[in-house]
């Protein structure tokens, strides 16, 4: 793997990170803020100083040989820690089992960084390796054991994760749940890298070679572990902002019946401004809503409950449930007020029967969805809107003939 392989998820981390930093600056007491954060800063660090270039630059720039093997050893090991904490911050639960849990996992994830510190000192490496140092210096006294060490670190934090995001995934549904497995599944991965790595120091101290499996398999393992649980802490907030924009999309598809119905009333409101087609999805909903809003309080001298109280009962004698019958009835009073309105832009009811004050249609949201269903499907609605035009054309004949 070259420098590109490091540098490109190294860069996209960083990227990510810039882009939550004014979450975090405003939300600096939240501890799971704080979490997502240290995870970004601690994968791209490592990613960075990872890189085969980087290596030789910062054994150089330091003047210390190998230096750093420690240093990414180090950020490898505190990177397992942050996602044990963030994804105990994460799950949830009282506070101060969140919050002791979290700092068991900081302090001994600190003190796996601070042996890997103290065991480099101890230790002797002249050589520079930048690709095999594991296997190189694997019987070389206190590097051996601190290699060991960042190795069980790391598969623990694996191990750990893939069982609390397995659990967690059993009791939770939705996008939520395809992340939790998914992540799983990429930490997983992080258990055969260190295995590899195991198996082949493991071979030198036996005095054979599969120098091969630390040089050119596990870093392979640990990139392809490394991009599926970055996949699965993205999907359930990506999964989310595409479920919404899809509920928003078909929402506004399904009001278009009604919007359309209303279309004669609304537009002699004149608005000035008009939002573009390619203007985000929940801005164009708003400006439907608030077309039919407008359409509604219009057509309010000309709603009349009888034909409501009539269209309710046809519902219900053909099998509606309560709500949907509601919404047929409001659907059916709503058509006929708008060729009442046509015939008498005064403002007369449309039957001058009806004894109580009318009253403007149910307008949540999901109400307005069932009226504008209905005003398409609904063969109550069809009928009080062939009455509507039928009254029309009387009262057109009386009008001529008077």
């Amino acid at each position: 793997m070259d420098g590109h392989s490091y540098y490109v998820p190294a860069a996209a981390m960083a990227i990510a990170l810039a882009l939550k930093m004014p979450a975090l600056l405003r939300n600096w007491g939240d501890p799971l803020i704080r979490s997502v954060c240290a995870l970004m800063t601690l994968a791209s660090l490592v990613f960075f100083f990872a890189a085969p270039p980087t290596i030789t630059e910062v054994n150089h720039l330091t003047g210390v040989t190998n230096m750093s093997a420690a240093l990414v050893y180090v950020l490898l090991s505190a990177f397992s820690g942050s996602c044990l904490v963030l994804i105990t911050n994460w799950r949830g639960g009282p506070p101060e089992v969140t919050r002791r849990l979290s700092r068991r996992w900081i302090g001994g994830y600190a003190g796996v960084c601070a042996a890997i510190v103290v065991l480099f000192v101890l230790g002797d490496a002249p050589v520079e390796r930048v690709r095999d140092f594991d296997t190189y210096y694997a019987n070389t006294p206190f590097l051996r054991e601190m290699i060991v060490l960042y190795l069980i670190g790391f598969t623990v934090a694996g191990v750990a994760m893939h069982v609390m995001c397995w659990r967690w995934a059993l009791q939770v549904s939705g996008w939520l749940r395809a992340g939790l497995l998914v992540i799983a599944f990429g930490y997983l991965v992080n258990v055969p890298f260190a295995a590899v790595k195991l198996v082949a120091v493991a071979a030198r101290w036996q005095g054979a070679d599969l120098d091969g499996l630390s040089t050119y398999l596990a870093p392979a393992l640990a990139s392809l572990g490394a991009q599926v649980s970055a996949i699965g802490f993205c999907l359930p907030l990506a999964g989310q902002r595409i479920g919404d924009a899809w509920t928003t999309w078909s929402t506004y598809r399904r009001l278009g019946p009604l919007w359309r119905e209303l279309r004669p009333v609304w537009a002699e409101a004149g608005h000035e401004v008009r939002i573009s087609w390619w203007a985000p999805a929940q801005l164009l909903m708003t400006q439907r809503e608030s077309d039919i809003h407008d359409g509604m309080l219009s057509l309010y001298p000309y709603f009349d409950s009888e034909v409501r109280a009539r269209a309710y009962e046809a519902a219900v004698a053909a099998g509606s449930e309560p709500v949907q019958a509601r919404a047929e009835a409001d659907a059916a009073m709503l058509t006929a007020a708008v060729r009442a309105r046509q015939d008498d832009p005064e403002g007369r009811v449309i039957s001058s029967a009806v004894a109580d004050t009318p009253t403007l249609p149910a307008e949540n949201p999901r109400d307005l969805v069932r009226m504008s269903i209905a005003l398409r499907q609904s063969p109550v609605v069809a009928a009080a809107r062939t009455w509507a035009a039928a009254t029309r054309s009387e009262s057109d004949f009386h009008e001529r003939t008077r």
